[in-house]
């Protein structure tokens, strides 16, 4: 029996750290695992029709319309500081807001359309591991691989962050975390503009 290279290609592709990746590290770390599953879920089910959509070609019109992918570019970065900025001011611990709080699913879902590492992701899936299928096929395969994939990805960073608070157990200590959550957050706003 052989493992379909475009497994092995997403896994390693969303595993990585990436703005999905650091947001729910922090939010299992800020507010715990099971209060996080809901952005679990939507970034499961965002990340699976946005690399859906590359099977239907959407993939190729940001290719050739330049003026739309840095369209998009400029919606990521600035969502993405935005999302720093609200992490590096926030509280968490004993001093967490009552207005603090995780990600919704449909906010997770909607921030799968500016995520750019997923749209690069799904981009090389789509046009370095097609298997040949219909338009809709393509899409089908391509959508099951990524939400599949990405929700246990999902689960194990979100797992990790929640067990952190076993370590984050002074102010000083829940300080510097978010402050290097939200410092990796921003970076990957900048990798954004270089990529």
């Amino acid at each position: 029996m052989t493992i379909d290279p475009l497994y092995l290609f997403v896994f390693a592709g969303l595993f990585s750290p990436g703005p999905n990746v650091i947001l729910l590290t922090a939010s299992g770390a800020r507010f715990g695992f099971k209060p996080t599953l809901p952005h679990v879920l939507g970034v499961a089910a965002g990340v699976g029709v946005t690399s859906g959509l590359t099977g239907f070609g959407i993939g190729a019109l940001l290719l050739a319309q330049p003026t739309l992918a840095f369209a998009l570019k400029l919606v990521a970065v600035g969502w993405i500081l935005w999302m720093a900025y609200k992490l590096f001011i926030s509280r968490s611990g004993p001093q967490a807001q009552a207005k603090d709080r995780p990600f919704t699913f449909v906010e997770a879902v909607l921030f799968q359309w500016v995520n750019p590492k997923v749209w690069a992701v799904a981009l090389a899936a789509s046009a370095g591991y097609s298997a040949g299928l219909s338009p809709t096929g393509e899409a089908i395969r391509l959508a099951t691989a990524f939400s599949g994939l990405n929700l246990f990805v999902c689960l194990f960073w979100t797992y990790a962050g929640s067990l952190l608070t076993y370590l984050l157990t002074t102010p000083q200590a829940w300080r510097i975390f978010t402050t290097t959550m939200a410092i990796a957050l921003a970076a990957s706003a900048v990798m954004v503009i270089l990529s």
